[in-house]
């Protein structure tokens, strides 16, 4: 996720350098934008590359952004909306066989599975006094890093590796979460 090019190749790129907030907020959100980009995508060289076209419109629109506050809103629009005239743009390359092929590898879990665990797993986390919950959700829901974290929350690295690492301990120790193990 690298910025515009510079030079005539892309229009509005000399008005690059008064927007420093642009990049850092590329660099602040891009991970959580690409992990949008790859739930709308199977192939995730795809996925990086409708990221770049939305960050692209989002870089040619940022002066007509009036909340900034609502920035991931219009960059999830923008995966969206490119997403939809990609797939309208596609090339059918599907053939019909005779016979359906047989799946590969494991089978998908149950979708139903998948959410009880994941309302056991969020009920776990809520049982985490508030401090450690916040560094939990920083970390591993907002996919931070440490320093990112100690950084947001006010506190040390040292402290955030530490009060994680007792919060994961209570985590495995939820009785509600032992029949996944």
């Amino acid at each position: 996720m690298t910025p515009p090019p510079s030079g005539p190749v892309c229009a509005g790129a000399s008005q690059y350098a008064s927007y420093p907030t642009f990049s850092s907020y590329v660099r602040a959100r891009g991970p959580v934008l690409l992990r949008t980009a790859r739930s709308l995508t199977a192939n995730p060289c795809d996925a990086e590359d409708l990221l770049q076209t939305a960050l692209a419109k989002t870089f040619m629109a940022w002066e007509r952004i009036e909340d900034h506050r609502a920035l991931d809103g219009y960059v999830r629009r923008a995966l969206l909306n490119t997403r939809t005239s990609q797939w309208r743009k596609r090339k059918v390359d599907e053939f019909v066989c005779e016979e359906l092929p047989e799946p590969v590898g494991l089978p998908e879990p149950d979708p139903a599975e998948r959410q009880v665990l994941h309302d056991a797993m969020w009920r776990a986390v809520l049982k985490l006094p508030e401090r450690q919950r916040q560094m939990v959700v920083l970390r591993y829901y907002e996919d931070l890093s440490e320093a990112q974290t100690a950084e947001v929350l006010g506190v040390s690295v040292g402290t955030v590796k530490s009060a994680v690492s007792r919060a994961l301990g209570k985590l495995r120790e939820d009785p509600e979460l032992t029949p996944v193990r």
